[in-house]
């Protein structure tokens, strides 16, 4: 595939000419360009704080990757030339294609076909250590008609940038939540991947609390007919924190069913969120169903949410597709509402966050992530003094 054309964007960057189905992809970093943080897909991050991962920094540690899976799941270590690595999806900025040049070996985890596993499967990835770089590679598969739920748990210090598959069969269910509560120099940059199966359900959840720049981009494409897709998240920026989230769901079949719900709260000067949230309806996609939504509460002065929602249809044989998106203070008449019950206004304050986040914490199946993120929240509220 050959490089699109571009041309100036009004605000100065330099974007595609083409639409979201014609963008460049390749497992080859030299076929990017260094960018320079004036392209629309860099124009919200911070370059100069990345360490170098998007000019070609060498790796100069290693992230450690500890597994715990039921018996209905394997866990196999492989190497770069294991033919089912790349089957979720092919790189489409320079820092993918640079972790997928740059990694030595994979994590590959099975959930083997009608299994139904029996204990959600935890990945932990520990960083490499403050000042250095690492690049890492994790395929999760679900066989035709397994079922299973799977946590990804970051933590730790270092620079990391990775690429992760989900690969759905037919008629598979697999639930997905990553964890990106790392330590506050750590800067991680993933990718993340999913190519799903005819009539299979993908839920996708990213939990994002921790980091000095954390920016995760998770894609969904089908494979066939008949499935489900549900990507949520939600972050938490302090001050100086920089979190960037950019979802695409590419429906390219028919009568596929995409939602997409994120939603962040803010404090500290200098806090910053940015959500991109790409769909994109080809025109073979007839009966297609979507919605995408970003919602962001902004908790003091001084912190900024960017968020961009984009919907490009070309078919119009389709049941159903819209976006939202809202970024403001704390409603006025909630705590009007609240405070003219008795209720301090601190405690008013905490109750209209939790209620903020409240669908999107009790959508995560595993009850011992709800309450960790549960309690994450009200630290950081605690901190503000909200």
């Amino acid at each position: 595939m050959t490089a699109s054309v571009q041309k100036p964007h009004s605000h100065g960057a330099v974007v595609p000419e083409s639409s979201r189905a014609e963008w460049f992809t390749s497992y080859d970093v030299n076929a990017f360009e260094v960018p320079t943080g004036r392209e629309e897909i860099w124009r919200f991050t911070p370059m100069k704080r990345l360490a170098g991962l998007h000019t070609g920094t060498a790796a100069t540690g290693s992230a450690v990757i500890e597994v715990d899976t039921p018996a209905e799941v394997t866990h196999e270590t492989v190497g770069r030339d294991d033919a089912r690595l790349g089957a979720g999806g092919v790189p489409a900025d320079r820092i993918a294609a640079q972790a997928y040049s740059s990694f030595t070996e994979a994590t590959v985890l099975t959930v083997t076909k009608e299994a139904v596993a029996s204990a959600p499967v935890s990945v932990t990835i520990t960083g490499p250590g403050a000042g250095q770089v690492a690049y890492g590679h994790l395929q999760i598969r679900a066989e035709q008609f397994a079922e299973a739920t799977v946590v990804l748990d970051h933590r730790g210090s270092g620079v990391y940038a990775d690429n992760v598959e989900f690969v759905l069969a037919d008629g598979a269910k697999l639930a997905v939540v990553s964890i990106q509560d790392w330590a506050d120099d750590a800067v991680h940059v993933s990718a993340h991947h999913a190519q799903i199966g005819r009539d299979a359900v993908f839920k996708h959840t990213v939990v994002t609390l921790g980091g000095d720049v954390v920016r995760v981009s998770p894609t969904a494409k089908f494979a066939d007919k008949g499935a489900e897709v549900d990507l949520s998240g939600v972050y938490f920026a302090d001050a100086g924190q920089h979190f960037e989230h950019r979802t695409f769901v590419d429906h390219n079949q028919e009568n596929c069913t995409s939602n997409v719900t994120y939603k962040g709260a803010l404090q500290g000067e200098g806090a910053h969120t940015v959500w991109i949230g790409d769909v994109l309806i080809r025109a073979v996609a007839e009966g297609t169903q979507t919605y995408e939504l970003n919602r962001n509460l902004l908790l003091t002065d001084g912190c900024r949410a960017d968020s961009v929602p984009n919907l490009e249809i070309e078919t119009g044989e389709i049941v159903s597709a819209g976006h939202a998106s809202a970024t403001g203070r704390f409603d006025d008449e909630q705590l009007f509402y609240l405070q003219a019950r008795g209720i301090p206004e601190g405690q008013a304050r905490r109750l209209v966050v939790r209620g903020f986040f409240h669908e999107l914490i009790h959508k995560i199946a595993v009850p011992e992530v709800r309450e960790r993120l549960e309690a994450a929240i009200e630290a950081e509220l605690e901190a503000v003094g909200a």
